[in-house]
Parts: structure tokens; sequence; C-alpha cells
């Protein structure tokens, strides 16, 4: 006959469930934070080869800008890349600002272009003259530069008046028709 259970017998056993849960506790903590870490690194990863991804393509538009604006009637003389203002009212960065004379050309840059970058293009464009006051009495157009471009986005932005750039083989070019009238913000 088996020997009979005791309180305390209960109780050890009750202290080395315990004691085993907050091993395995500990256990999961461990490999939480492990996946904490990971996670992390592997974000930051992302992210960095994202950026040299974008840098990558406006590597691909920056050495076009001349050439194409020039075949539109628009003399670039001075390209600024990410151009940034930090006032208050309306800070933002342009990747590319392409310039001549009292005509400035914003240029968005994205490797795949969805509606939504272009809607915020556009709103951008709205405020980018109380961003730069310098250029307030430019003429300013809007451009967007893609290497892929989501559903027809491209002739989305054709519609909102924006100038849009394709890759084409190894180079850029402009898919904006003879009879495109570009919209000036």
């Amino acid at each position: 006959m088996a020997d009979p259970v005791t309180i305390q017998d209960i109780y050890e056993l009750f202290k080395a469930s315990q004691a085993e849960a907050d091993r395995r506790a500990a256990e999961a903590d461990r490999s939480m934070e492990e996946l904490r870490r990971l996670v992390a690194n592997t974000s930051r990863e992302v992210s960095r080869l994202g950026d040299r991804w974008g840098l990558f393509v406006e590597n691909l538009v920056a050495p076009a800008v001349q050439r194409l604006f020039q075949e539109q009637g628009i003399d670039i003389q001075q390209t600024y890349r990410r151009a940034k203002s930090t006032r208050s009212e309306a800070p933002m960065e342009i990747d590319i600002l392409a310039v001549d004379g009292d005509v400035a050309v914003a240029i968005e840059v994205k490797s795949c272009l969805t509606q939504e970058d272009v809607d915020s293009f556009c709103e951008k464009l709205q405020r980018l003259k109380l961003a730069f006051p310098e250029r307030a009495d430019y003429r300013i157009f809007g451009a967007v530069a893609a290497i892929e471009f989501v559903q027809d986005v491209d002739r989305y932005a054709y519609r909102k008046g924006l100038f849009v750039m394709r890759q084409c083989g190894d180079a850029m070019e402009l898919a904006n028709n003879a009879t495109f009238q570009p919209r000036a913000w």
C-alpha cells in the first residue's frame, strides 16, 4: 500500500512546480529579449537597405535632371539634393530641387511610387514657398521619379500636373507627352 500524501508533500510538489514555472518564465523572458534584439537589428538593417535603395534611385535620377528638363525648355542651372527646411510653418525635405532663374522643379524620388506618395507630394508642393521663402516668386513645378509605379500611378501623377520620370534601360526619361501642361505651384 502506498504511503499517504501529506500536506508537506503537496507543498513540496507545489514549490517544485513553482520553481519550474519560474525557470521557464525566466527562459521565456530571455527568449523574448533575444527576439526583441533580433527584430530591432533586422529593422535597422532593412531601414539601412531602404535608405541605400533610395540613394541608388536618387543617384540614377539626379544626373538626368538637367538633360530632361532642358528638353522641356527649362534650362536647369543648379540642382540641390535633399533640400531641407526646418521652418516651423512648413518643415520639409525635397529629394531634388532643380533651379533655372525664377523657375524651380521639385522632384520626389521613390523606388516604388504610390498614389499616397503623389498626394503627399502635392500637399508638400503647396507649402514649398513657405518652406523656402527665397523661392516665393518662383514658378514651382513638381516631378515624381520612380523605378516602379503602382497601379497606373504615373497617369495619376500626370493628371495632377506633375512631370513623370521613369527608368528606361539604364537611364531616366520623361513619360509626359508633347501635349502635357505642367501645373505651376
